[in-house]
């Protein structure tokens, strides 16, 4: 039976540079903008953001929330971005209550506001901003097996109209974004890369084997150099602990001159 429950993990790229016309985000934004073609229109979106973390796991209910315009120095005009998507309090709940049922900590939060690692690929993917949306804290433990059970507590979920996206970036050193690359930082980024991609979809790896090697992550080639901390990587491994299958696309894009990677689910 085909359903229309998809599981996305993107980069987001840097702040909201994706919507300025930055040259350095134009694979991204072209590489999401296709996605957002492609996809069956979903009912709800569902999205785990890089930056968003909390000791105990919360679940945006807000009915209209607000957008939360956390980055720093940039244009006064960025800080004037909209994207009213409405939330969806019903969904949220039912979330917070698989995620309880899986003995994982929840709590609904009424008041927070969608962070641009939700509203800055969503405005890219659907413009129109009318699909309600919850997003999901990570946990401040910044635990892989945590961040994979999270995932698998949602897998209730598949079989409905709904898009889980969790929002980071598979390379996310700062420092090396406004800094010289040598031949050795690159050769991480494209050992990592390779990991990756190898991991999400080999044909050859068994569910179990992904699921070692992203709780073992850190032992990946380049691993630390390309997340000294690993917030934006955690958002894949909820997708994962989703879908539990080999990714059914992969795509590589260059974003601010480094390799980074998105892959999609279908279930």
């Amino acid at each position: 039976m085909t359903t229309n429950t998809n599981v996305l993990y993107l980069s987001h790229g840097g702040g909201p540079m994706p919507l300025m016309g930055d040259p350095g985000h134009s694979e991204m934004v072209a590489c999401l903008q296709s996605i957002g073609r492609e996809l069956v229109k979903p009912a709800a979106i569902i999205v785990i953001s890089a930056h968003w973390e909390e000791s105990v796991c919360r679940v945006l209910s807000a009915p209209e929330p607000p957008l939360l315009y956390d980055y720093y120095g940039f244009p006064d005009e960025t800080y004037q971005i909209q994207y009213p998507c409405p939330g969806q309090p019903e969904l949220a709940t039912r979330i917070k209550q698989a995620l309880i049922a899986a003995k994982i900590n929840c709590e609904l939060e009424p008041s927070r506001g969608f962070d641009h690692g939700v509203f800055v690929p969503l405005k890219l993917m659907f413009p129109q901003a009318d699909i309600p949306c919850v997003q999901i804290s990570l946990q401040s433990s910044l635990d892989a097996a945590a961040h994979l059970a999270l995932g698998a507590a949602l897998r209730s979920l598949i079989g409905e109209d709904i898009l889980i996206v969790g929002s980071g970036f598979s390379f996310h050193n700062m420092r090396a974004f406004f800094s010289a690359r040598s031949a050795s930082d690159r050769k991480k980024n494209t050992e990592f890369e390779h990991w990756l991609q190898e991991t999400c979809q080999s044909p050859e790896l068994t569910s179990s084997q992904r699921w070692q090697r992203l709780t073992g992550w850190h032992q990946a080639p380049g691993a630390r150099y390309c997340h000294p901390r690993e917030e934006h990587l955690l958002p894949l491994h909820v997708c994962y602990g989703l879908a539990q299958q080999a990714a059914d696309r992969a795509y590589q894009v260059s974003i601010l001159n480094v390799q980074s990677s998105m892959y999609l689910w279908h279930l």
